[in-house]
């Protein structure tokens, strides 16, 4: 028999998101349009790829355990220093190693009930207790959570901003003041993965040496490299060595620190691309809306249209779009899981939805 320890042996086989991939596998067929993963099909920067292609041929070598030339390159472009920055595979996986440093076992974590799963995941692997919180008018909701981290003396505080699956945002100033309202053991993870697509007053001007408050950060989304696997945090100093306790230290791809340095150089693509995902979300609303599906307002690069059904409803359109060859996916927790959630993508991609949209409505 496996022997396992007592944590994961209790926990049941869960996997976050099923990937395309493995859809496609189990149809027999690629899907014709990937607009689930809330890639960014836009691609990354030239000069990004031709950083990696060029880098190939020392494959070789081993990274820099340090990401010394990336991390350097971060704190100028935030404007700290470079002992507030920690580079890592995504994240994902800063996510999972941040619970191994803060959570023990039986400690409370506090989240919002639908937000991103892969968090959760990382709390029960390491023994954490989850509580969480209804969403508030399709958003997450700070005073709730703060509330509740009150009530039951959480360790972490996860909130995301802009948020996944609903795409809506909170107003920066109202994120600063939840770090006030916070009991004195918590820390606020303040997940900023779609934050360049954000309006200027949903990012909060909280310095980076408070310790109240861990920011995470990627290279997935507006920046076009999600296979790439580049996330960092932003945090106290304190805090950010910490992480050398833990990880992985040759866990970064050499290739992908270099091609991460080079789309952080490119910021005039990185506009055209954050106007491109806009575009991608106005015709996506269109759309749905010819469709008698109603857009969320969003701050990502992705749409959550509401199907003003219900969860079984919204599954059977998820289903009927997988069948016309498109890849969408939707929240699990109701009621926001009367929606269907659309990554946006070039156009060529949006003209198989619109021709599948009412078709796969037709079949239900």
């Amino acid at each position: 028999m496996v022997r396992l320890a007592p944590i994961p042996a209790g926990l049941p086989t869960t996997v976050p998101f099923v990937g395309p991939e493995t859809l496609e596998r189990q149809a027999g067929r690629p899907f014709a349009a990937r607009l689930g993963a809330n890639e960014n099909g836009f691609g990354p920067s030239p000069r990004a790829v031709s950083a990696m292609q060029a880098a190939v041929a020392e494959v070789w070598k081993y990274a820099d355990p340090t990401s010394f030339d990336l991390t350097a390159a971060l704190a100028a472009h935030h404007g700290v220093r470079p002992e507030n920055i920690m580079v890592g595979e995504g994240i994902d996986g800063l996510l999972g190693l941040l619970v191994r440093l803060t959570v023990a076992p039986g400690d409370v974590v506090v989240t919002s009930d639908g937000a991103y799963p892969t968090f959760n995941f990382h709390v029960a692997g390491f023994g954490g207790v989850l509580d969480k919180v209804p969403y508030r008018d399709d958003a997450e909701d700070p005073q709730a959570l703060a509330e509740r981290a009150r009530r039951t003396g959480a360790r972490l505080v996860y909130l995301a901003n802009p948020d996944n699956p609903m795409g809506s945002w909170q107003d920066g100033a109202a994120i600063a003041a939840m770090l006030d309202a916070l009991p004195p053991d918590s820390l606020l993870v303040l997940d900023e993965a779609y934050a360049e697509f954000a309006p200027a007053e949903a990012i909060p001007a909280i310095s980076a040496d408070d310790p109240r408050v861990i920011r995470m950060r990627t290279f997935s989304k507006a920046y076009g490299m999600a296979g790439a696997r580049v996330g960092y945090a932003i945090g106290h100093p304190d805090l950010i060595a910490a992480f050398d306790r833990v990880r992985n230290h040759f866990g970064m791809n050499r290739i992908s620190q270099i091609g991460a340095l080079a789309a952080l150089q490119d910021q005039d693509w990185l506009a055209q691309g954050v106007a491109q995902v806009a575009a991608a979300r106005d015709r996506i609303a269109a759309i749905g809306a010819r469709n008698q599906l109603t857009a969320l307002p969003s701050a990502t690069n992705f749409v959550a249209l509401d199907t003003h059904r219900d969860g079984a409803f919204a599954r059977r359109l998820v289903d009927a779009l997988a069948g016309q060859g498109v890849f969408v996916r939707m929240p699990g927790v109701a009621p926001l899981n009367r929606c269907i959630r659309i990554s946006c993508g070039p156009d060529a991609e949006l003209d198989i939805l619109e021709q599948a949209l009412p078709r796969a409505l037709a079949t239900l």
